[in-house]
């Protein structure tokens, strides 16, 4: 009998309520580490060390601010549901009285063939794909992520890549901040000038630990993700036949980019859009999607 990992989903479930209190953990421990521990008792020294400490701590907090920002922001998004009673714009008088033909799930979710999920009873729009954890199609799905509770999809894709790249920044600036005091851990506090309590060193020893191995990890993820960003596809589509490197819809990298974060400049690094935007380009709605066979069509007709 063949093994069914679906029917795991509802552990993956509880899981992700789980994950969101590890997440909570980890930037809580960083939190006294770095400010209680250390930078914080700094800022009353005076001289240099108060303005590093200044300096370190009004960064750590500008950063976290934007993490969690944008990592509540996937939480609470809606990835992007199929509307109720959705259908493609398809005359099916003109497929030859085939009914059958658009009720099947055929090619991949680049190509322009109907496509049907069986499990929802409902047609699936272009680049959307089954959640078995949500029970549901999801718009531009790219994955189902435990550490958010949430799939990432059309709607939240923006906020996912800017939880990544501030996760990056901020567990970096944590591990750079602290490696002064991790290093004392090794000396026995000889030949340094660095003076903390054993019980604040082991805390520096495990944060330090911690956020060099997130900033590293997630470092790799975030470079697979803007590659995939460049080429306009999803981490579902990049493992699915002949999509990742020939993908429809890569429309060159401005535009690309654009499909994910916008137009406007100043909103790139914030988990919005503007409305002009949100107005403007359908794709950021997760239904409709240009591919280059449609930008050509004009050329092709002169």
């Amino acid at each position: 009998m063949a093994w069914n990992v679906f029917k795991f989903c509802t552990a993956l479930r509880a899981l992700g309520s789980i994950m969101i209190l590890v997440v909570i953990g980890i930037i809580g421990f960083s939190y006294y580490a770095l400010v209680v521990a250390n930078y914080g008792p700094s800022l009353f020294l005076g001289g240099f060390d108060s303005l590093l400490s200044l300096l370190v701590l009004a960064l750590f907090h500008f950063l976290l601010i934007m993490l969690l920002w944008s990592y509540f922001s996937v939480v609470v998004t809606d990835p992007g549901g199929v509307p109720p009673g959705w259908r493609p714009e398809l005359d099916i008088e003109k497929a030859d009285g085939n009914q059958e033909y658009t009720s099947l799930t055929v090619g991949d979710s680049s190509s322009h063939i109907v496509r049907y999920c069986r499990k929802c009873n409902q047609y699936k729009p272009p680049r959307s794909h089954h959640c078995s954890v949500c029970g549901r199609c999801i718009l531009k799905m790219d994955h189902h992520c435990v550490w958010v509770v949430n799939c990432v999809g059309a709607k939240n894709y923006k906020s996912f890549l800017l939880f990544l790249f501030y996760t990056f920044l901020e567990t970096t600036v944590v591990a750079v901040s602290l490696f002064p005091v991790f290093l004392v851990f090794f000396t026995d506090g000889e030949d340094s000038d660095v003076t903390v309590s054993p019980g604040s060193l082991a805390a520096t020893f495990v944060a330090f630990v911690l956020n060099i191995t997130f900033a590293l990890s997630v470092l790799g993820f975030l470079i697979m993700h803007i590659m995939l960003v460049m080429r306009n596809t999803t981490t579902i589509e990049a493992y699915e036949k002949h999509t990742a490197p020939n993908s429809p819809h890569n429309l060159g990298r401005k535009q690309n980019f654009e499909q994910v974060f916008g137009r406007d400049k100043l909103y790139w690094f914030v988990p919005l859009y503007t409305e002009d935007d949100m107005k403007g380009m359908p794709a950021l709605q997760g239904l409709d999607f240009t591919s280059r066979s449609e930008e050509s069509e004009p050329l092709q007709s002169l």
